[in-house]
């Protein structure tokens, strides 16, 4: 199988969607890898690193889109990628596809087939290759955060740590999955006060016998939220309903309980974002400021560690990729029903249920899907 990897373009995305390590077990197998010209300087790796283990350059995305068949991706396609999509493609990468219309009718128009990373699931429960980046930008939304509550950031001017004599700062984390638990870390070894809110008991019971009382485990009802939202320096969004647009947990009206110039890092932004007043924004300009309360939404968190992100992302798809290439995508998703539920749209029609729900469109089943791409 001819296997194409096109530079991401996305706002200051330097993740790649193959190291030289992934691409050298893809070549073992007898598959073809082209990769765009320079699509791995941004993590770190050179075209020379690319092609020493055997794979073969493209000066251009088009040219990529146009000789091969799997399409190995980390974002979501943008507009101009997405006209080079044709039937006979399978699209591998992060789709975040509920809270995008547009991105959704494309990809239908395109009939092209997309496995979205973030919908494949594995034997525990989990969402194997959202697991990475998500560890990535929990870790990641307390050192942001930290960032913008300086003074100089327009922030309240507050240290996470505190100092002797002086209380740390509050950090409030609404969601105690991944996400939540990898910020919980990182807010816990500054020796910031932190709370953490869920509706999984037993995850709250969890995150306490591991952390003590180093932490403040709250049920995520509207009166402890409200509670919270008035003692938060820094608030971190981590909810997340697979596939679907996250809940807005947090209103327009609730951001006048936070104390003026305060930190929301929104997480959940990629799936439409937790907090009303979110909107996306890029590592360029990576915040705004309404209700007097800072707004972090970079919908591409991990992209600012790439080398991190793009080797940690590897590991989790590799081994999904060796079955969509040896098998074929047909077989591949009919053989492995984790693989399976990673599948959003085939020849034109939306066969993820929670993205049906968010966009208000017709779905069919994952097997009718599977049959589509058969025939």
């Amino acid at each position: 199988m001819i296997i194409g990897v096109p530079k991401e373009i996305k706002n200051n995305e330097f993740r790649v969607g193959l190291t030289p390590n992934s691409a050298s077990e893809l070549i073992r197998y007898g598959h073809t890898i082209l990769i765009e010209t320079n699509a791995g300087t941004g993590s770190g790796f050179s075209d020379e690193d690319y092609l020493s283990i055997g794979a073969q350059l493209a000066p251009s995305a088009s040219e990529v889109f146009s000789k091969a068949e799997l399409i190995v991706k980390v974002k979501e396609p943008q507009a101009t990628e997405r006209k080079h999509l044709k039937p006979h493609h399978t699209l591998f990468t992060y789709l975040h596809l509920a809270p995008d219309i547009t991105q959704t009718d494309e990809l239908l128009a395109s009939q092209s087939t997309c496995i979205a990373y973030e919908t494949v699931t594995n034997d525990l429960g989990q969402l194997p290759l959202l697991l990475p980046m998500s560890e990535v930008a929990g870790r990641m939304s307390v050192l942001e955060g930290s960032y913008f509550l300086q003074k100089s950031q327009q922030g309240r001017g507050i240290l996470l740590s505190g100092v002797a004599g002086v209380e740390p700062a509050n950090v409030v984390i609404i969601g105690a999955g991944v996400v939540g638990t990898n910020a919980l870390q990182i807010a816990c070894g500054t020796g910031a006060k932190v709370y953490v809110l869920d509706n999984n008991v037993e995850r709250l019971r969890i995150l306490e016998q591991r952390f003590g009382n180093r932490i403040q485990s709250l049920y995520a009802n509207r009166g402890n939220l409200r509670k919270c939202l008035q003692l938060a320096d820094l608030l971190i969004g981590a909810v997340l309903v697979a596939g679907a647009s996250a809940p807005k947990l947090i209103s327009r009206d609730d951001l006048k309980l936070m104390r003026p110039f305060s930190v929301i890092v929104d997480v959940a932004v990629d799936q439409g974002g937790c907090v009303e007043t979110t909107r996306p924004t890029t590592h360029e300009h990576p915040v705004f400021i309404e209700q007097d309360i800072i707004h972090y939404c970079v919908a591409n968190m991990p992209g600012a560690y790439p080398r991190t992100s793009t080797e940690a992302l590897n590991n989790a798809t590799l081994p999904f990729l060796l079955e969509l290439a040896n098998k074929g995508t047909s077989d591949a998703l009919k053989e492995n029903r984790h693989l399976r539920n990673g599948l959003n749209l085939t020849k034109g029609k939306l066969c993820n249920q929670a993205v049906a729900v968010a966009q208000q469109k017709k779905a069919i089943s994952l097997d009718q899907a599977v049959e589509l791409i058969k025939n």
